[in-house]
């Protein structure tokens, strides 16, 4: 047996100086040292053997695992250490090598404006909401007080999908959602893209942004939606920039308005707005003898094309590279 641990000892080390591998090393450990290991079986004869001979083998036994314990372990930590150096190596950077020159793209002129707008309404107390593009007739017109006979939906023709759904016209189904989900107060600035059967030419595209604001509250007045358009379009054009309010018609406020600013000599129409109509406020559950509340939405390409003084809507969508690089 004495000669079996010797043999056991001689052929352990030699195979675990030979691994160059930790999950081979691992293996070599179990398989010598184990419960089941090679060292573990020679030990089960031990009881065939005379009495005095059991200490001797048993002393040479605890030397052999010994000995192939600290060997397991160096070898570790050989392994370990060429692995870290070899990651080294593999990740050094050469700094006197000449970068790859990768140009930063930048913010579209439509995504600036947007950011700037969420910005100025987020600071005045907002809260950002989404909703799905593909919508349903309720939401789109019926909640908002235009029903299928409704001469309104004319101003608003749209693209219309099977089953029924169609591309929202407008933002203002988030608004709806929205109050079906929260009660109020509740003041909500609502982003996204829009679709409408326009014929596209400098001005009008079938498919743009659109930015819309719901405030409801109890005693909102039209002087509040008035001084609130006010701040708004004065931050984005400043200080000075002239305002004035027309009448006008939506289905969804009573009264309604249509906001000029004067730009460069002239009135330019960039935004409509009103008072909340009491049919909306009762779609969604909410008391009109409670609650008023009003509303604003305008097209981020108007804005865009007054702010970078940009002539025809279509260069916003061309990715033309001469025109963005000047953003």
């Amino acid at each position: 047996m004495q000669e079996q641990l010797k043999e056991l000892n001689q052929v352990a080390v030699n195979a675990i100086a030979s691994t160059d591998n930790l999950d081979e090393l691992d293996k070599l450990r179990v398989k010598y040292l184990g419960k089941k290991g090679e060292l573990s079986q020679i030990l089960r004869g031990m009881g065939k053997l005379a009495a005095q001979e059991r200490p001797a083998v048993g002393s040479q036994a605890n030397v052999v695992k010994e000995e192939v314990q600290q060997n397991l372990e160096q070898r570790k930590q050989a392994l370990q250490q060429a692995k870290i150096a070899a990651q080294i190596e593999a990740e050094t950077l050469d700094v006197t090598m000449p970068g790859v020159n990768r140009p930063l793209g930048r913010v579209h002129p439509l995504n600036g404006v947007v950011d700037r707008v969420l910005d100025i309404f987020v600071g005045l107390g907002y809260t950002v909401a989404t909703g799905p593009q593909i919508e349903t007739d309720y939401y789109n017109f019926e909640a908002l007080n235009t029903p299928k006979d409704h001469p309104a939906r004319d101003m608003q023709d749209t693209f219309y999908l099977p089953g029924g759904n169609l591309l929202r016209t407008h933002t203002s189904s988030v608004q709806i959602r929205y109050m079906e989900n929260n009660e109020p107060p509740i003041r909500i600035i609502a982003p996204g893209r829009v679709y409408r059967r326009d014929t596209v030419d400098a001005t009008h595209s079938a498919v743009f942004n659109q930015v819309e604001i719901l405030a409801i509250d109890q005693g909102l007045k039209f002087t509040d939606l008035k001084g609130t358009i006010k701040e708004f379009l004065q931050r984005m054009f400043g200080d000075e920039l002239p305002v004035q309010f027309r009448t006008s018609y939506f289905p969804f406020t009573e009264p309604s308005a249509e906001v000029d600013v004067q730009w460069k000599g002239k009135w330019l129409e960039v935004m409509g707005c009103g008072m909340v109509d009491p049919n909306v406020l009762k779609a969604v559950g909410y008391d009109p003898e409670i609650y008023t509340g009003f509303a604003a939405g305008f097209g981020v390409e108007r804005f865009a094309m007054v702010l970078h003084q940009i002539d025809d809507i279509r260069r916003l969508y061309n990715s033309d590279l001469r025109f963005l690089n000047q953003f």
